[in-house]
């Protein structure tokens, strides 16, 4: 069953109707078409109403929507009939075929469009470049078919005046390969529109259709954009269907010829008739590529020829004139739009086909032909199109009961009759040979002499007065509905239709004088000559008299019919729901009309006569399990069967019920709905329960993700680590043997959980690389080294060249190099103060200005030792001028940041001492505040734990805090390492 769209959309499927009569289908059809709900089941049938505004069904999620789904699991909708055919088409290698049918304005071509559409959208899925050509052509044929089958009339804008059937060609893949046309009498009237103003002038055209006879009804409707688009559009299918530019040209000139010739008048001059202005001829034969004196010809002559085959020129009346004026028209415009369908066929058809190579050819019809016509003034085309309406509700009958029966006949059901009114009668009464109307009109037209189409009604009386579905004013003289010598009514199966007989001998001759064919067949354009074949036949070598109009349409009828009846038939009844193309507007009288003479509410009878619901029991059980505690989730049953036997049984529809060997029938729709509404019930309390299963679903899902995140994270970062170990392993391996110890290899970057991992590390390894540096120095040179260091820590890089780089001699005074002069006196004098103080080291000496406090300076030389401090006057024999214990000056000292040699020494007693270093002649650019610095720092740091008070301070504010504890600390031994490297340069 179609999925419910809730009560308030109404029944989505007439058969579920509670009871069927006219009100409740009535009452149905309305509230649907209210609720913009314009597709409605019967069955597979699908009732579509007009709805006269775009809506936005058709789009690509809605054919993805009915893509491969069955009948009942959607809405009703168009694309739900053409995936059933296309389903039944691919699975079964079956014929099926999709019968359009509906009064004008009902919506049929665009039913077939979107038809059309939806095939191609959900074929060829691999987009192979030869199926898209076939499906771009198959599509833009419908836009030329429109342009030149279809008219603008006072009940619809784009009204079909032919009646189409499109067989499409499937591959067993189920891609289109081909197809086939045929159109089935067509009304030869079409406005020609949205030409440019070069090209009409080429055709000899105005852009005024109030100009030409036969556009005139038609010039109230202006020319708007859309048309001029409409018209590219042609133009444009025409090119992508494969028409050449000459063929295009050729087809524009037959449709200006045929305007042309609407405008043709004739007037009779003494006992000729002549033609009203030679203009107009001369543009006919340039259109026509003919002579002009052929055309005039044929125009005011009709050649014939005698019994003794003697050939005659006989002229015409005004009147004959004028009427082979308008049939020649007519028959140029039905010659061109049969020649267009035949070069669209050429085309689409398919070719090299070989059943071996190519598997089973399938085929899709898609029939879009006229509905029931039931006019004021009803004639021959409505008497034909009426009776092609009989022929295809008889078939429609038939193949559904057929449906009916063959589906109770293999399940196993009694089939029970069908009581239906069989339309054969009026089909008869119609074609029957030798009695019935065609015959008679046949006869009629056959019969030498003159013939009136009041004499034709009088022998349709004669033959026909008997039968229970004809009649006329004659035959009811009370029945003032009708004229007499003009009307007969036929009682079709749609309602009783009144036919004027006024016009039907001569539209049933269709007669075309020869003389037309043989001047358009000697024409010098090949297209007109492809189109006028007939005409190469000599006057007197045409003997056989052709078939007439309704003979030749009833011909094609029969053919279509019983290419129908082969195939695997789905219907769309199309239904117009006001006269006024409104949106909103519900003719209930016109819309009922319209349902009765499709046969409608038969139809629903048909499918409810045996039973109104049939499905699998998987499908049935699938959705209706839930309301059945033997069924829900799953039963335990041994088949599918059962458990619908189950469910059926809980709910006691036992005596409404037929099973089938698959499926399971019900009687009426109440049971249904019954399981509907309680079904209807439980989905919200199974969408909780679904809902809260899924959610805890979803959150151990995340939980398990997030488990496994977690664990992936942490293998990839002991990876990482591991990496990272492995890495530096390999880049260390050999730095013990290097020269620098490593110092030169580059370091890995380490992981985010490494990084302070491997900030010590590389400590350690400076440390130890110090170390390995330190081994190798002399312990001679390790009190430089260790001095050093104080004075690299104690400066920071305040000061920028401290000596670092040379050897520190300590000692200057005594050196001779340094004081070659001088050395020899001091060194006898520190060897008096060794004994008089007892120092055991030196730890500075050298020359130096004093600076006193009023800003005076003298040479003197200093001399330090770990005991005292000594001020020297070098000019009186290093006579000693003050002597100080070293740890008075443990205050402090202070230095520049430059590259002075200034240095002051702080003392206990704030007797300070100002100095400035002098170089001596070991090298004249030495820096020795350094080796000062760092030489006093060292003694300090070994030789004193704490030292209360001692600061040093630079120029630019460098100090250390007052108080701090100077310990017994570890050398730096990357300083270190880097101070040997120095020294040993």
């Amino acid at each position: 069953m179609a999925e419910l769209e809730g009560l308030e959309f109404g029944k989505s499927d007439f058969v579920l109707l509670d009871e069927v009569n006219m009100e409740q289908f009535m009452e149905n059809l309305k509230l649907r078409f209210e609720k913009a709900r314009i597709y409605t089941f019967i069955g597979e049938v699908v009732v579509s109403v007009n709805p006269y505004k775009q809506m936005d069904i058709y789009g690509k999620e809605a054919i993805d929507a009915y893509r491969g789904r069955e009948l009942y699991e959607n809405p009703p909708h168009l694309y739900a009939v053409a995936d059933a055919a296309y389903k039944a088409m691919k699975r079964r290698a079956k014929d099926t075929c999709i019968v359009i049918s509906g009064e004008s304005g009902a919506g049929k071509t665009e039913a077939s469009k979107y038809i059309m559409q939806y095939i191609a959208a959900i074929t060829n899925p691999s987009q192979r470049a030869e199926v898209e050509s076939v499906k771009n052509v198959l599509l833009k044929s419908n836009c030329v078919l429109e342009a030149f089958g279809n008219a603008k009339t006072n009940r619809n804008d784009n009204s079909s005046r032919f009646g189409k059937y499109m067989d499409i060609n499937f591959n067993f893949n189920g891609d289109p390969t081909g197809g086939h046309i045929n159109n089935y009498l067509l009304e030869k009237v079409r406005l020609l529109r949205g030409g440019s103003e070069e090209m009409l002038g080429s055709l000899h055209l105005q852009n005024d259709p109030v100009n030409y006879v036969y556009t005139r009804e038609g010039a109230a409707s202006t020319t708007s954009n859309n048309d001029r688009s409409n018209h590219r559009a042609v133009l444009s299918a025409l090119q992508v269907i494969g028409f050449s530019e000459e063929e295009i040209d050729s087809i524009y000139r037959i449709l200006g010829t045929i305007l042309i010739l609407g405008n043709l008048q004739f007037e009779t001059d003494s006992e000729s008739v002549q033609v009203v202005g030679l203009e107009a001829v001369s543009h006919i034969a340039g259109l026509t590529t003919t002579k002009p004196d052929n055309v005039t010809k044929s125009l005011l002559f009709r050649t014939v020829a005698t019994g003794g085959g003697e050939v005659i020129e006989k002229g015409h009346t005004e009147k004959e004139a004028c009427f082979g004026r308008d049939a020649f028209a007519k028959a140029l415009y039905e010659r061109l739009f049969c020649w267009i369908v035949a070069r669209i066929n050429a085309v689409i058809e398919v070719k090299d086909y070989n059943p071996v190579l190519h598997g089973k050819n399938t085929v899709i019809g898609v029939l879009d032909i006229y509905g029931f016509e039931i006019f004021e003034n009803n004639s021959f085309e409505q008497f034909c199109i009426n009776y092609c309406n009989e022929k295809l509700q008889q078939l429609f009958i038939e193949l559904i009961l057929r449906q009916e029966q063959d589906e109770y006949q293999r399940e196993g059901i009694t089939w029970q009759h069908i009581d239906y009114f069989n339309n054969q009668i009026i089909v008869d009464l119609v074609e029957q040979p030798h009695k019935g109307i065609i015959s008679v009109l046949d006869e009629a037209c056959l019969t030498v002499g003159k013939v009136t189409d009041t004499i034709c009604l009088e022998s349709m009386d004669a033959k026909l007065g008997q039968h229970p579905h004809y009649t006329s004013r004659k035959l009811t003289p009370s029945d003032k509905t009708m004229e007499f010598h003009r009307d007969f009514r036929i009682r079709h199966y749609a309602g009783d239709v009144t036919y004027s007989v006024e016009g039907f001998l001569d539209k049933n001759k269709d007669p075309l004088f020869q003389d037309f064919k043989r001047l358009m067949y000697n024409s010098s354009n090949p297209v007109l000559k492809e189109m006028w074949p007939d005409g190469q036949l000599s006057i007197t070598e045409v003997t056989k008299r052709p078939l007439t109009a309704a003979t030749l349409f009833k011909n094609s009828i029969v053919a279509l019919v019983d290419k129908l009846g082969c195939k695997e038939p789905y219907y769309v009844r199309c239904i117009k729901p006001n006269e006024m193309k409104s949106p909103v507007l519900f003719d209930d009288a016109r819309c009922q009309h319209q349902v009765a003479y499709l046969g409608l509410l038969e139809n629903v009878r048909v499918r409810r006569a045996g039973f109104a619901y049939r499905q699998p029991y998987a499908r049935f059980l699938q959705r209706y399990k839930m309301t059945c505690e033997y069924t829900w989730p799953n039963h335990l049953m041994e088949t599918d069967r059962e458990a619908v036997e189950a469910i059926v049984t809980q709910h006691g529809f036992q005596d409404d019920v037929a099973y089938g060997h698959t499926k399971l029938f019900v009687r009426t729709p109440r049971s249904l709905f019954t399981l509907e509404q309680e079904r209807a019930a439980l989905i919200p309390i199974l969408v909780l329960f679904l809902q809260k299963v899924w959610r805890g679903a979803l959150a151990r899902m995340r939980c398990q993700r997030m488990r496994a995140i977690y664990a992936i994270m942490g293998c990839y970062k002991r990876y990482k680590v591991k990496a990272h170990f492995w890495e530096v392993e390999r880049r260390f391996t050999n730095v013990r043997n290097m020269a620098d110890y490593g110092k030169s290899v580059e370091w890995p970057t380490p992981p985010a959980a490494l990084a302070q991992f491997d900030s010590i590390t590389q400590q350690l390894h400076r440390r130890w690389r110090a170390r390995q540096i330190v081994k190798n120095i002399p312990p001679s040179d390790m009190g430089e080294v260790r001095a050093k260091v104080a004075a690299l820590g104690a400066l920071s890089g305040e000061r920028k060249d401290w000596g670092c780089g040379r050897p520190w001699e300590r000692d200057y005074l005594s050196n001779v190099r340094d004081c070659p002069q001088t050395s020899s006196n001091f060194i006898r004098i520190s060897k008096e103060l060794r004994n008089k103080d007892q120092y055991n080291q030196v730890l500075f000496s050298g020359f130096c200005r004093k600076v006193n406090r009023f800003n005076k300076s003298t040479d003197r030389a200093l001399f330090i030792t770990e005991k005292h401090i000594y001020k020297l006057d070098p000019k009186k024999q290093f006579k000693v001028l003050k002597r100080l214990p070293l740890e008075s000056v443990s205050t402090g000292l202070s230095i520049t940041a430059g590259v002075d040699q200034m240095v002051a020494l702080h003392t206990s007693s704030q007797d300070d001492v100002l100095l400035y270093i002098q170089r001596g002649e070991l090298c004249p650019n030495q820096d020795r505040i350094g080796e000062l610095l760092g030489t006093l720092i060292d003694h300090f740091t070994r030789s004193v734990a704490t030292v209360r008070g001692c600061w040093v301070e630079t120029g630019i504010g460098f100090r250390l805090q007052r108080g701090a504890e100077l310990k017994q600390a570890k050398p730096n031994f990357t300083e270190l390492a880097w101070l040997s490297i120095n020294c040993s340069q």
